[in-house]
């Protein structure tokens, strides 16, 4: 299934909704890509889809205790995952990129390429659910013409960050703007760094 090392905005938000409303992809399908930058591209959509469900169980009030924890510890596993991805995401665009001669009034755009495409996948997400909730049948009106009006403003952001990645790439491939791999540093995960993992609990 080849597809291009310098996707488009559209061609990565049409990936996004149709794995969204595949029910179980994230949990048991096998990766379709290997290599840059569709296998981070769809590792990251994973992640962001599990992640969506053990926040939604996260809020759940008649479980024990130990379920809750259960789901926090794998909301830590599944973030450093999508944040891993995001990284693995913009080295392989920036080496798609390598031959562009960057001009000398280039500006550096802040958000990377690869946050950008973990928004629009997080949208693909919001915008499912929200669509779920403007169809639900048996609410009520007023409900249901709230969360219509919340869908079409999350239609509209999301249009407006794909044209922005689309924007970023190709003036990124004129030479007239670049980005750079930064690096997430998530403390709380290492074991080295977070003082309750190394101080045995004290936080000291």
């Amino acid at each position: 299934m080849p597809r291009s090392p310098l996707p488009s905005a559209r061609e990565i938000a049409r990936f996004h909704d149709e794995r969204v409303a595949e029910r179980g992809w994230a949990e048991s399908a096998p990766a379709a890509f290997s290599g840059c930058p569709w296998e981070f591209i769809e590792a990251n959509h994973r992640c962001n889809i599990l992640l969506w469900d053990e926040e939604d169980q996260a809020r759940r009030k008649q479980v024990p205790d130990s379920a809750i924890a259960a789901n926090k510890r794998a909301i830590d596993v599944y973030n450093q995952r999508r944040n891993d991805a995001i990284e693995r995401i913009d080295e392989c665009l920036l080496a798609a990129l390598e031959g562009a001669a960057r001009r000398g009034d280039a500006r550096i755009n802040s958000e990377t390429a690869g946050a950008m495409i973990d928004r629009l996948s997080i949208l693909a997400l919001k915008i499912f659910h929200m669509r779920a909730q403007a169809e639900r049948s048996g609410a009520g009106p007023a409900h249901v013409d709230a969360c219509a009006i919340k869908l079409a403003r999350l239609e509209e952001q999301r249009s407006d960050l794909a044209d922005a990645l689309d924007r970023l790439l190709a003036e990124c491939a004129a030479g007239a703007a670049y980005f750079k791999v930064y690096r997430q540093f998530k403390m709380y995960n290492d074991p080295s760094l977070n003082p309750y993992l190394y101080g045995g609990g004290s936080g000291k």
